[in-house]
């Protein structure tokens, strides 16, 4: 089975880290995001993955130049503009040839979801789509579907005002797809898959969910970015991670936090649940607590980042600074 990745958005929510890099591009607990993407869907035995690409190809194209990740092969769909979820994966499949029962899925989700299971029972609904759907506390910030007692979608609701959802499970970011589903999908324009095929689809009736509780997060914020790795180091994805880079250096206190590679925490520097990416330098006596800090950034001398503050790439925090919730780019 193919599988398409959808990976040509923005990033907006994670500026300025993805300013210039595609945020499936930015690793998790040391290796990129896709390969713990690609990997899951190998396991469940997809054969090939098609990458949906738009912001910043050559990132995905450098990093796997053989066409290979994570043991499965690629193949590269580049959009020649912007074309929405729905006009990338209709953009996608007819690049790739993709002609069979095919999945398709959002790049920026971790999931233990059981993807053969998705499958299966999408050829049991003999429907067009199959999507999964996943409980949340607040549904406020998704696409929220209520089902009957088939499975069959009797809506599609994308990002409800808060407390006017009719059900908190929502669209999870993982489909099963026919071919026939790009019938639905106008050329030549953009076309979101959640504002406009799936409520039509819902309300012609070809379109059923899969409702399951398995691992689930959206890593496309600060929050849900550093939540992700927190997991892995706590065990919620498997054995317990580490979390250090054997080439960091760390003379002061880190605290269940991932350390990337050439990073360096000095003495009397206190790092707790955060993530450090490569070559980020701790001076004497800060803090970093539930932050995020870019590539190679140096946060100065007695200085504080803190509350999903997010430093940039390459970027200088003085020293005595406090980001309290804030970003900070190069």
């Amino acid at each position: 089975m193919q599988a398409l990745v959808l990976v040509g958005g923005f990033g907006t929510r994670l500026r300025p880290l993805t300013l210039n890099t595609p945020k499936q591009m930015l690793p998790i607990v040391g290796k990129p995001m896709i390969e713990h993407v690609v990997e899951h869907l190998a396991a469940h035995g997809v054969t090939e993955v098609v990458l949906s690409l738009g912001f910043a190809p050559e990132a995905f194209q450098e990093a796997y130049p053989d066409g290979v990740c994570a043991g499965l092969p690629l193949h590269y769909a580049i959009e020649p503009e912007p074309l929405d979820t729905a006009g990338a994966v209709r953009f996608a499949a007819l690049d790739a040839g993709i002609d069979d029962t095919f999945l398709v899925l959002n790049g920026d989700v971790l999931t233990g979801l059981d993807v053969s299971a998705l499958v299966e029972r999408h050829q049991g609904f003999s429907a067009q789509a199959t999507l999964h759907l996943t409980p949340v506390d607040d549904p406020s910030r998704y696409g929220v579907v209520p089902t009957d007692a088939d499975g069959r979608v009797l809506g599609f609701v994308e990002k409800p005002a808060p407390g006017t959802a009719p059900t908190n499970w929502i669209n999870a970011g993982t489909y099963v797809f026919e071919p026939t589903v790009l019938d639905h999908i106008a050329a030549g324009r953009r076309v979101s898959v959640e504002r406009e095929v799936f409520p039509a689809m819902a309300q012609a009736g070809s379109l059923f969910a899969w409702e399951s509780d398995d691992y689930w997060v959206d890593t496309g914020t600060p929050e849900t970015y550093l939540q992700a790795q927190l997991d892995f180091l706590d065990g919620q994805r498997g054995p317990a991670h580490c979390g250090l880079d054997q080439t960091a250096v760390i003379k002061g206190t880190v605290e269940r936090s991932e350390i990337g590679a050439n990073c360096m925490v000095e003495t009397g520097a206190v790092v707790r649940n955060s993530v450090l990416l490569a070559g980020a330098h701790i001076a004497a006596g800060a803090r970093v607590e539930d932050a995020i800090i870019g590539w190679g950034s140096t946060v100065g001398e007695g200085a504080t980042v803190r509350n999903l503050s997010v430093v940039g790439h390459e970027a200088h925090v003085p020293a005595e600074t406090v980001l309290d919730g804030l970003t900070l780019a190069k």
